[in-house]
């Protein structure tokens, strides 16, 4: 049986009705309840369960949360697990409601998302109505930018605490989840631009011996890493478009094979002939920013520097010994979801 419930203020957008039937698919009995506070545990999740062909778990404020500027009241929230694994743009649209049990009666009170509708009509006399209906059933949308829904004042702590309402005694209480998967989808490409706040920079020093008896042929570094992604120099000795014939190409290039689809990398580089004899106060060096993805996995210079280099700077090839150095910075990734 379930009946509305007259004394107890639900949420906002939420119906709160009372039910004899325990949740079906998740429950929760805590224990010394009041310890939670005292040992300033402000977020409590639950285990994982299965609904509807996906996983959840309960995540419980005890004092409220915080970070939605939340006071004398708990919130309560339904969140979706290991969503890392579905398909890229996927959605679920859920009804779920929120139990709580009322030990004194052995009934549960149960919260849910409502809807309402409005309408309007002119009866004979041309004098306009208005009514609204409300019901519970609200779906709930999930998805990638979105993995948790439920009530920031799910109950307040005033009523929770209050003994003659029996959701609390002994310092003990009994939540539960009932989920319903009412349709899914997955949705067009989009993607997410995640900037870095403190971003880092990696070095890696690429040594050429014998320069001089390198043929026109790509010439690659060995591949170094900078942060979640690899790298490596590409050089042309001999030159490359523009400047073939006349010019060093030097590039730098992400590694394709670590990059995930549709990922691209946004990176400030500098790459470097280091000066060998004078303490690198005469280093040779070209600066830029650029994307980095698979349609442009290479960006750089084919006129890094004149072919002349070679014969005019002993200190940049001293001893027929080349040394490149790449100083990378990774500003910001775009990825798919």
């Amino acid at each position: 049986m379930t009946e509305v419930v007259s004394n107890i203020s639900p949420p906002p957008g939420s119906v709160a009705t009372v039910s004899d039937a325990p949740p079906i698919h998740y429950m929760v009995k805590i224990e010394s309840f009041s310890s939670l506070g005292k040992n300033a545990v402000e977020t409590y999740e639950s285990g994982f369960f299965e609904a509807g062909g996906y996983r959840w778990k309960l995540v419980l404020y005890p004092n409220g949360n915080k970070s939605n500027n939340v006071k004398d009241s708990i919130s309560l929230y339904l969140a979706m697990v290991d969503a890392s694994s579905l398909p890229r743009g996927w959605e679920v649209n859920v009804i779920f409601r929120l139990f709580l049990l009322d030990q004194n009666k052995d009934s549960y009170l149960v919260i849910q998302g409502m809807f309402s509708n409005h309408y309007s009509a002119i009866d004979p006399q041309a004098i306009v109505i208005s009514y609204s209906f409300y019901a519970a059933g609200k779906e709930r949308r999930f998805h990638g930018l979105n993995l948790q829904s439920g009530f920031d004042q799910f109950i307040k702590l005033s009523t929770f605490n209050d003994a003659r309402y029996g959701f609390l005694l002994d310092d003990t209480c009994v939540l539960g989840a009932e989920v319903f998967v009412c349709g899914e989808r997955s949705r067009g490409k989009g993607e997410v631009l995640s900037m870095k706040k403190d971003p880092t920079a990696s070095k890696y020093t690429w040594k050429i011996v014998n320069f001089s008896k390198l043929d026109e042929k790509r010439q690659e570094s060995q591949i170094f890493s900078t942060g979640d992604h690899q790298w490596k120099m590409v050089l042309y000795p001999k030159g490359k478009g523009l400047g073939m014939g006349t010019h060093l190409s030097l590039y730098l290039a992400l590694d394709l094979e670590t990059l995930p689809a549709g990922c691209r990398v946004y990176a400030d580089y500098t790459l470097r002939l280091v000066d060998q004899v004078y303490n690198r106060q005469i280093d040779w060096y070209y600066k830029a920013k650029s994307w980095f993805g698979a349609s442009s996995l290479a960006n750089g210079w084919p006129r890094y520097g004149p072919l002349s280099l070679y014969q005019s700077n002993d200190y940049l090839f001293a001893k027929d010994i080349c040394v490149i150095e790449a100083e990378v910075i990774v500003l910001g990734i775009g990825s798919l979801f």
